[in-house]
């Protein structure tokens, strides 16, 4: 099958890519693991940025971007999203998106690292009504999609993206799909953090992993952002639009230790250190009322009370931070473009340098349409040669998942893989040192070796959930060396990556990292370091 644009991933930055490309009347085909609508997007709740504020803006959006990004974001990327979100929220208006109201004009909440309100949203259900909006417009354009297909490899030669290969997930068969560009947009890789994070199953990074495979570079791996407000049982995400609706965060006695409304790597940890010391923390939305709660935040009150049993409107509720967003991905420039020509990434795989060490609330979102839409229109104009024919990438492919049901299955890799997570939360998480983190490097490496002796017990074609999982735990080896490697040689605290052993912010690190493949072997370096 050859198709001019290949989009890898169904969220709201794959729709909005996919629908720019299809507006210049090319052929689009959108590939998802799952069905379109069950994408990580639908789960963002609090809003979508933009200044549309009287008292508030675009410079305003500018710097508190920067602030937050703590020296590492790209100006011109920042000054071009920030610039573009009130066009975007426009768009995203008139194409059906059901906004909450204000006096007849979207309604804004403040988050957190913001100085005016500037969220845009739909209740507490922002990136599910975005995603159904893009998504019903993607298919009123004629978009394709390939539902129930998991990427394994991108088809590359002489450095040129020719197209991917693809485990369809109902008869376990590996089949290669051509295309004159192709849009990574799979989404983070939260997951590998297991129980202790907010993401959906599924969101650990293949498209990172295939494309490192590949030989593109993917940087800043370690700023990982925790969320600072989950709950405490579940890692469910309680959205930062109850802190900006006035909710407040205390401890066991009551008392209130920190700012709510501070970034969200200050949060974590001042939380993170209340719980280390054996006290709880919970979040307080009583005074908000049943009535506000009701009208504004009905998800949240629904989700408390049935994976917390505690009802926000009467009690308090348990809280703890959780592994949320990952800033680094693949490394690319503002149109999306990797170091493999004909290969673009956008949304939360790709580090386009908007968000640096730290994101600001409700720009994850404004990243996705605005990025996701510029990727697509600069993947479809882009101009590839493409021999069709069965190339060897695929033949390799097909070979190595014949082999996977041969593998002995003398370990239980699911069992690795929750012991990692647990390793990853509690030493490469919200802090940090150099001794606990090349013990968790270690553990990584001996699980890599002995992957041979991981096999699957069911050794069905049909639906084999467990090979995939066991695809999945290949690519979280693969993406937490990388991100382990990438924060052992940052010497610093900047953001996200606090290190206890070296607790201050060094210039000298003010520096991409930047990790890639050659012949099989991690390397690791920084770019543009002092």
């Amino acid at each position: 099958m050859f198709v001019d644009v290949v989009i890898i991933g169904s969220g709201i930055a794959g729709l909005s890519a996919a629908l720019e490309a299809k507006v210049q009347g090319k052929s689009v085909v959108v590939v998802t693991k799952k069905y379109p609508i069950q994408a990580q997007s639908a789960m963002a709740q609090g809003g979508i940025n933009a200044s549309l504020d009287p008292k508030d803006s675009i410079q305003a959006h500018i710097e508190d971007t920067l602030r937050s990004s703590q020296g590492l974001a790209d100006e011109e990327v920042v000054e071009y999203v920030c610039s573009q979100a009130p066009k975007a929220i426009e768009w995203l208006d008139s194409i059906g998106t059901p906004f909450s109201r204000q006096d007849n004009r979207v309604a804004l909440r403040r988050l957190g690292g913001a100085k005016a309100p500037r969220a845009c949203y739909a209740q507490d259900y922002t990136g599910l009504k975005i995603l159904h909006t893009l998504f019903d417009n993607c298919i009123k354009e004629g978009v394709k999609f390939l539902s129930e297909k998991f990427l394994l490899n991108i088809i590359v030669e002489d450095n040129s993206a020719k197209g991917v290969t693809l485990l369809d997930l109902r008869s376990t068969k590996v089949e290669q799909l051509l295309a004159t560009s192709i849009v990574l947009a799979t989404g983070g890789f939260g997951k590998v953090y297991g129980a202790f994070s907010t993401n959906g199953f599924g969101s650990y990074g293949e498209g990172l992993a295939a494309a490192m495979r590949a030989g593109a570079k993917l940087s800043d791996l370690e700023f990982v952002q925790f969320h600072p407000t989950s709950l405490a049982k579940s890692a469910i995400l309680i959205s930062e639009a109850a802190r900006g609706a006035g909710a407040k965060i205390v401890d066991s006695k009551g008392e209130r230790f920190c700012d709510e409304l501070a970034t969200r790597d200050e949060l974590s940890r001042a939380i993170w250190q209340k719980l280390q010391s054996g006290e709880r923390v919970f979040l307080d939305m009583r005074e908000l009322g049943e009535e506000f709660i009701e009208k504004e935040l009905p998800q949240e009150r629904k989700l408390a009370m049935i994976y917390e049993g505690v009802d926000p409107v009467k009690d308090l509720l348990p809280i703890r931070p959780a592994a949320h967003y990952t800033m680094g991905g693949i490394d690319v420039d503002l149109d999306g473009k990797t170091s493999i020509k004909a290969l673009f990434a956008c949304g939360e795989c790709a580090n386009a340098k908007l968000h640096g060490a730290n994101r600001l609330g409700g720009n994850s979102l404004l990243e996705a349409v605005v990025l996701g839409r510029r990727t697509g229109g600069v993947a479809a104009a882009f101009e590839n040669e493409v021999v069709q024919k069965e190339y060897e990438r695929t033949k390799a492919d097909q070979n190595f998942i014949k082999a996977l049901f041969n593998l002995p299955n003398r370990i239980d890799f699911m069992e690795r893989q929750e012991f990692l997570s647990k390793l990853l939360y509690n030493n490469v998480g919200i802090e940090r040192e150099e001794l606990a983190m090349k013990g968790v490097l270690s553990v990584i490496r001996q699980h890599q070796r002995e992957l041979a002796f991981m096999g699957i017990r069911d050794k069905s074609p049909l639906y084999n959930t467990e090979l995939v999982q066991f695809i999945e735990y290949g690519n979280i080896l693969e993406l937490t060396e990388a991100m382990v490697v990438a924060a052992i040689q940052r010497n610093e605290s900047r953001g996200a990556h606090y290190r206890k052993d070296y607790p201050e912010q060094n210039d000298t690190y003010k520096a991409h990292s930047i990790v890639w493949k050659e012949d099989g072997v991690l390397c690791a370096d920084f770019k543009g370091k002092r």
